[in-house]
């Protein structure tokens, strides 16, 4: 029955009302994941902003990743921490309609985005002598609107087609999220064609940047084992395989999630991975990608007012040529 606080229009986010306790660890372990991630992030996109040493392909792209990382948590992890301290379980159509638009574009845009950071390393470590010319500003700005676009473009199409999908009455949504999957397992019709549509589009967003970030890494790999010192590899190695291992929880839950039917995966399977993939690895990037590097550390010791020689005020075309572009992987 609806309580006077709930409308036909409502979506019931069941989550993880079977298990009361776990909700309350839950609570807990998201809310100090949340405030990780949402720090973490928004300190990569400041410092890269203010600090004009960072104004380099690789800080501008990483911006980009932690903004999307932003807008992965923000879109779901607040209201489920409101579902999960409370009965009320509930949240509004238009709620629901935010959640899957958001999901949707941004992981198709950290799809595309992933490869382009690929790319940009690829550059950077087999043809270092080029890399100025080939990475300069106007592509890095296509590329990442290629990216966001491609991403919002598939949500806009896929979306309405995912909610017009007939419910008959079904309210009760078995996820924390107004997830793709989760809403088509609602569904009282057919809904081969809007999972067909789903799993090609999934081909040029998600196999064929895969593909492209298992060849680039590739190369590295055989220009890093090219590299005479001992020194050199392990550090070459040890950054690329940070890469790959974002990389590899990233996309193993995307493809997990979307390219198999709605009915097929564990329905509790679901549940974590999309917490996994909406909150650990949003957690997890920044640590992995910048806040543990040289630059990234100095930038925030120039904000911090530890060190003011770090101040750089010659303009961002310095910026851009700046030799910190891993080029060092070639030379050591």
């Amino acid at each position: 029955m609806e309580t006077n606080n709930e409308s036909s229009w409502d979506f019931i986010l069941l989550g993880f009302s079977d298990r009361p306790r776990l909700e309350m660890v839950l609570f807990v372990v998201n809310m100090v994941f949340y405030f990780l991630a949402v720090t973490g992030n928004s300190t990569i996109i400041f410092l890269s902003l203010v600090d004009l040493r960072l104004h380099t392909p690789m800080y501008f792209f990483l911006s980009n990743l932690s903004l999307l990382d932003l807008c992965y948590t923000t879109s779901s992890i607040p209201q489920l921490q409101v579902n999960l301290w409370g009965p009320r379980k509930t949240i509004s159509f238009v709620g629901c309609v935010i959640q899957l638009f958001a999901f949707l574009s941004v992981g198709g845009i950290e799809c595309i985005l992933l490869s382009v950071m690929a790319y940009d390393r690829f550059v950077a470590v087999c043809k270092p002598l080029h890399y100025l010319t080939i990475m300069h500003p106007q592509l890095c700005l296509k590329l990442a609107a290629f990216a966001w676009l491609s991403g919002i473009a598939n949500s806009i199409l896929m979306s309405p087609l995912t909610m017009s999908l007939g419910r008959c009455g079904h309210r009760r949504i078995n996820h924390f999220v107004c997830e793709m999957p989760a809403i088509i397992r609602i569904s009282c019709v057919d809904t081969s064609r809007v999972e067909g549509l789903a799993f090609f589009l999934a081909i040029p967003i998600v196999l064929v940047p895969l593909t492209m970030i298992l060849v680039s890494y590739g190369y590295i790999a055989a220009a890093v084992l090219r590299i005479k010192s001992a020194a050199g590899r392990r550090k070459a190695f040890n950054t690329c395989s940070s890469h790959m291992v974002v990389v590899s929880l990233f996309y193993s839950t995307i493809i997990y999630m979307y390219m198999q039917p709605g009915n097929v995966a564990s329905q509790d399977q679901g549940k974590f991975l999309t917490l996994f993939y909406c909150l650990v690895t949003p957690t997890l990037n920044p640590f992995i990608y910048s806040l543990r590097n040289k630059d990234m550390k100095a930038a925030l010791l120039k904000v911090l007012g530890k060190d003011r020689s770090l101040l750089d005020t010659e303009g961002i075309d310095r910026a851009w040529n700046s030799p910190q572009l891993f080029i060092c992987f070639r030379t050591m």
